[in-house]
């Protein structure tokens, strides 16, 4: 058989195990099973409210339905292990079936909704989740949520954390489907926190400039620079230990000073000369001036007599 078939195998196997539990120790307040295959045989764990009723009067119930599973599921030697709920209010299960007998016993489903749910917060519960889908009161089907606290639906904390329960409660007009879904106290979420006010900060040490951390900046910058480091022995270089100032070659400067005051000179005569167009003639230009001052002689004989007619009218 093949891996995906085995899986879907395995998980069909553990719903029909799981039904015939609630079928038979409906009673005794059945709060759910733990499977788990061990060399000797299969291990389960079954969760109850009254142990004392799973078991039976000098263990035998307990050997019916040991036997059942050896010959309904074709177990091999079956061991089956009874533990006590502790708080029957915090079990997913064991609440489920005790709202769908309220149910059937003719409870309103909106006071027996809110009734378990504030019953399962004042348990400790972190959150609590209980849908109701069905003909909770008319012909037609519809859908009716309870929550309180915080719930987790998607994730791996909702397959692990959440405690998980389902019943049915059969009534005239049809069946409910009751959904219970409980995180119990003290669950560990991923998006948990915890605040410490006492907690203890060490001591975060300042990096330090230099061979002593007692040395601060001022002092560093008091101190002399560092020598030069010595070149290579190869490398032949003088250092001279002269005053520059007599090192200075006096002629040498003075040429250097004159250089550039006649290269600025040269430069100021340059700037100074106007281009000349050869091609204009001296006569042409006389022939233009004496055009322009006649015109302006025309325009102020013009203008008098203006005046003049003016003064007239």
């Amino acid at each position: 058989m093949a891996d995906e078939h085995q899986f879907i195998e395995d998980g069909l196997r553990r719903s029909q195990i799981n039904e015939f539990f609630a079928d038979e120790l409906g009673r005794a307040g059945y709060g759910g099973m733990d499977v788990a295959k061990t060399p000797m045989g299969t291990q389960i764990v079954l969760k109850a409210e009254k142990p004392g009723m799973v078991i039976g009067k000098g263990g035998k119930n307990i050997r019916k339905i040991t036997s059942e599973l050896e010959d309904r599921f074709g177990m091999d030697d079956p061991q089956i292990d009874v533990q006590e709920v502790d708080e029957p209010d915090l079990n997913a299960q064991i609440v489920a079936d005790r709202l769908a007998n309220a149910l059937e016993r003719g409870w309103y489903f909106r006071k027996a909704g809110h009734t378990t749910i504030d019953r399962i917060m004042d348990a400790g519960a972190l959150g609590a989740e209980i849908v109701l889908s069905g003909k909770v009161t008319g012909a037609r089907s519809r859908v009716e949520k309870f929550n309180r606290g915080y719930i987790k639906h998607n994730g791996e904390p909702a397959q692990e954390v959440v405690d998980h329960g389902q019943g049915v409660a059969v009534m005239k007009l049809g069946t409910i489907g009751v959904t219970v879904k409980i995180i119990p106290p003290g669950a560990k979420l991923p998006d948990d926190f915890d605040i410490r006010e006492d907690a203890e900060v060490p001591e975060v040490e300042q990096a330090t400039v230099g061979a002593d951390a007692d040395e601060g900046v001022e002092s560093l910058l008091e101190e002399e620079p560092e020598e030069v480091p010595d070149v290579g022995a190869d490398d032949d270089v003088e250092v001279p230990d002269e005053d520059p100032a007599d090192v200075i070659d006096e002629e040498v400067v003075e040429e250097v000073v004159e250089e550039s005051q006649d290269a600025a000179a040269e430069a100021t005569d340059v700037a100074a000369e106007e281009p000349v167009d050869e091609d204009v003639d001296a006569d042409e230009l006389d022939d233009l001036d004496e055009e322009i001052e006649s015109e302006a002689a025309d325009l102020v004989a013009e203008m008098e007599a203006a005046d003049e007619d003016e003064e007239d009218e």
